[in-house]
C-alpha cells in the first residue's frame, strides 16, 4: 500500500484507539499509591523520514513507512540507563497536565517542533510501581515532521524512528524475563535495526506497544516463548 493511503488508515484507527480506549489492557498492574508521581510519555506516530520497513505488515492499514519515535537512554543514567523508551518525563509545576509534559519533554529530548504534532488524545495512566509513578501514554501523528536528535547526551544516547511494520515482524517479537527472589516477570520485546546499531525494546515502552497493536488488531502471530537477553 502506497505511504499516503497507508499512513492515513493507520492515522484514523489511532484516533478511534485515543476516543475509545476501554478495552485496552497494557498489563495486570497494581493500583497507584498516594505517594505515586504523574508522568507522560509521547507515542508519536507519523511518517517520520525517507526509509521504509523492510517488509510488508499484515494489516493494510499499517504502510511500509509508519514510524513511531523512540529514543535510547544514556548508559549514565540512574534510571533505567541504555533502555529504549518513548519521549517523557515527570510532571513539572508549570506544565498544563499529560499533554504539555509529554510535548515539553520531547522538544528538551529530541529537538521536535511542538506545533507539528497533533495530539490524538490519551490513553489510560498505567501505574509502575517499581519506579513510583502513574504514566499518562499521549498518542500523537506528527503531521509536520521536524528534524529530531540527541539534544542531551547526558540524557540520551540515541534518538531513533522504528518502523511499525518492522516491528511487527514475527522475527523481530519474544520476550524478556526477569528473575529476582524466585518469582518470574516475563514481557514482550522487540528488536529495531537503526543506523546508531541494534536495540532492544522491552519493560513499559514495549508493554505500550504490545497493548496498541493487539487492540488495533495489527499484530502478527509470533513465538511467546522466544527469550531475548536483556542488557547488561
Amino acid at each position: 500500500m502506497s505511504g499516503a493511503n497507508g499512513a492515513g488508515g493507520a492515522r484514523a484507527e489511532l484516533a478511534a484507539l485515543a476516543r475509545g480506549t476501554d478495552g485496552l489492557r497494557v498489563a495486570e498492574l497494581p493500583a497507584p499509591a498516594p505517594s505515586d508521581r504523574a508522568a507522560a510519555v509521547l507515542m508519536l506516530f507519523g511518517v517520520l523520514d525517507a526509509h521504509p520497513a523492510a517488509r510488508s505488515a499484515a494489516d493494510e492499514a499499517v504502510s511500509a513507512d509508519l514510524d513511531v519515535l523512540l529514543l535510547s537512554r544514556a548508559a549514565t543514567l540512574r534510571a533505567h540507563p541504555g533502555q529504549v523508551a518513548f519521549p517523557g518525563g515527570r510532571l513539572e509545576p508549570g506544565d498544563d497536565g499529560p499533554v504539555a509534559a509529554a510535548l515539553r519533554e520531547a522538544r528538551e529530548e529530541t529537538g521536535l517542533d511542538p506545533a507539528g504534532v497533533e495530539v490524538l488524545g490519551v490513553l489510560p495512566a498505567v501505574p509502575l510501581a517499581f519506579s513510583q509513578h502513574v504514566v499518562t501514554p499521549v498518542l500523537a501523528w506528527w503531521q509536520r515532521p521536524s528534524p529530531v536528535g540527541v539534544v542531551d547526551v547526558a540524557e540520551s544516547a540515541a534518538v531513533f524512528r522504528a518502523p511499525v511494520a518492522d516491528l511487527l515482524d514475527p522475527a523481530r517479537r519474544g520476550v524478556t524475563v526477569l528473575r529476582r527472589d524466585g518469582r518470574e516477570w516475563r514481557g514482550p520485546a522487540f528488536l529495531v535495526d537503526d543506523a546508531a546499531g541494534e536495540f532492544l525494546v522491552w519493560g513499559f515502552t514495549a508493554l505500550l506497544l504490545d497493548a496498541v497493536f493487539d487492540r488495533l488488531a495489527w499484530t502478527e502471530p509470533w513465538d511467546r516463548s522466544r527469550e531475548f537477553a536483556l542488557p547488561t
